[in-house]
């Protein structure tokens, strides 16, 4: 699975950003598709996981009720979308899948990573 990470930008506090996040490939809609984050000099850290319909969905306590992950997978595309942003949102986040149905805020579950798309949240 190639993984192609998109819609990064520049936004001031309180707006928002959907980022996209486009899969090779004739088995997406078998995997786990989540969202990784990781700011200067910090570790990477878990935002978002869907499960394979868009169904079932987990989030980090810092983005629930702000952030919405979802996949089309006709369009073998997960989407997040990112509202009433934050300075400490600025990161570059990644997209990645995994077959594992556990531990899926831990990114070493995950086998395929996107390239990462810069997120820049000015106050």
């Amino acid at each position: 699975v190639q993984l192609q990470a998109s819609g990064g930008g520049l936004v001031q506090a309180g707006g928002s950003l959907r980022l996209s996040c486009a899969a090779s490939g004739r088995t997406f809609s078998s995997y786990y598709m989540g969202w990784f984050r990781q700011a200067p000099g910090k570790e990477r850290e878990f935002v978002a996981v869907a499960n394979w319909s868009g169904g079932s969905t987990y989030y980090a306590d810092s983005v629930k009720g702000r952030f919405t992950i979802s996949r089309d997978n006709a369009k073998n595309t997960v989407y997040l979308q990112m509202n009433s942003l934050k300075s400490e949102d600025t990161a570059v986040y990644y997209c990645a899948s995994s077959l594992k149905g556990s531990y899926l805020s831990d990114p070493r579950q995950y086998a395929y990573w996107g390239q990462g798309t810069q997120v820049t949240v000015s106050s």
